[in-house]
């Protein structure tokens, strides 16, 4: 059946026109946004520059100041009200940036300042791009996550986009190795938002990540009788060897099934070659999909270690947890699929992803605020020296996190 205006009722007709006027200026401000986006490519490559060419591991104040300062500056610039929330044990400091707007969605935005490099890692490999992709010490992660949420919100200025009640930008400072002081911080201003998108660097085949696995730490600890080894070696209890026994027992404990992986990383023992060690430890990474996970993992720690190689040893496990999963849920597969709309928009198309990584989303996600995870820059080979970021996913990643902002203001 086909309708002509003048043949409808005024209110009707008025109803298919501002339709027809709606979905061309969101069609314009679409095109506005990608213009934007492409235009800032080249600047925010430059910012990009600028961080990683900052040494900020975890830890290290000077560093991870410098880059909280340019940060900061660039967001004031935007009209943003800044905090710094002092950390510990160092004297770095996390910083939240706020926007007030006219709407009533509350969206935060989350990326962090630290990487896993040492200091001189930057002096080493200083930032460079090369065969289209961009290198350097946590050009991806997190740097790149950085530079995307700054721009993102320089975008919406542009537009002078305000329907939103609050966006907050939180930048961590020890998200690589965790803090009491980022983990209260995360908790308290994810409670008190409707949303939370995470800006973790975007997967290698362009995806966003709807689930993470949460981490723990195994610990064994050994204690044998010290001997020498020479004269009279079986007159100890070679703590060295029971360590290792238990290595490679409990490093079984995994569940393929349940992605559930054990894997020790870390072992001490004896400082001496001429002396049977009286003492070794053995710390593993753990990593769960699930909370019960780790309770079957604490339980099996000291059940299985009982099995000793090595009479007259004295063997104790325990579990340190820490971030916990952040579980697919309804709400992130709706968040996923507003995304996965925003991105055909330009024609792309985002792939659904998992993490064995944990992230400060699971923080969020753990307090009940529906998270999404992995709206930074795409790059590859996380944590090592050739971490890289794809030049090309700059301008697509602002359009979609200005884009993702946008459509979550109208909730």
């Amino acid at each position: 059946m086909t309708f002509k205006h003048a043949l409808l009722p005024s209110s009707l007709a008025l109803v298919f026109t501002l339709a027809a006027f709606s979905q061309t200026a969101f069609a314009e401000l679409h095109k506005q946004v990608l213009a934007d986006a492409e235009q800032y490519q080249a600047e925010a490559l430059k910012l990009l520059e600028r961080l990683v060419n900052i040494d900020s591991g975890s830890g290290y104040e000077p560093g991870l100041t410098q880059v909280g300062d340019i940060a900061i500056d660039e967001l004031k610039k935007l009209g943003a009200s800044i905090e710094r929330v002092p950390n510990t044990p160092d004297k770095s400091s996390h910083v939240l940036a706020t926007f007030k707007g006219t709407g009533k969605a509350k969206i935060l935005l989350m990326a962090h300042m630290d990487t896993v490099f040492k200091e001189g890692s930057a002096a080493e490999r200083p930032f460079h791009i090369k065969d289209g992709r961009a290198y350097g010490p946590g050009v991806m992660d997190d740097k790149g996550g950085i530079v995307a949420g700054i721009y993102a919100l320089k975008v919406l200025k542009n537009l002078d986009f305000k329907d939103y009640a609050q966006i907050t930008f939180l930048l961590d400072a020890s998200e690589e190795t965790g803090s009491p002081v980022a983990t209260d911080l995360i908790k308290k201003t994810a409670k008190a938002h409707d949303v939370t998108l995470n800006l973790e660097p975007g997967r290698p085949a362009d995806g966003l990540v709807v689930w993470r696995k949460g981490s723990a730490t195994a610990v064994v600890e050994v204690k044998g009788k010290a001997a020498h080894a020479g004269v009279a070696p079986e007159l100890g209890r070679n703590a060295a060897m029971e360590v290792a026994h238990q290595i490679l027992q409990l490093g079984k404990l995994g569940d393929e099934a349940k992605k559930t992986t054990i894997n020790f990383t870390v072992l001490k023992a004896g400082d001496r070659t001429n002396v049977i060690p009286d003492q070794a430890t053995a710390r593993a990474d753990v990593r769960a999909a699930v909370p019960e996970e780790f309770d079957r993992i604490e339980k099996d720690l000291a059940r299985v270690s009982q099995d000793k190689l090595i009479a007259d040893t004295e063997v104790t496990t325990s579990l340190q947890r820490g971030l916990p999963p952040m579980p697919q849920t309804a709400e992130s597969d709706r968040l996923m699929a507003m995304a996965q709309g925003i991105y055909g928009e330009i024609g792309r198309k985002l792939t659904e992803e998992g993490s064995g990584g944990a992230a400060d989303a699971s923080l969020s996600a753990g307090v009940g605020t529906p998270t999404l995870d992995g709206f930074g820059i795409v790059g590859g080979n996380i944590h090592t020296p050739e971490e890289y970021a794809e030049v090309a996913s700059v301008t697509p990643r602002i359009y979609l996190l200005s884009r993702m902002i946008m459509e979550l203001a109208k909730r």
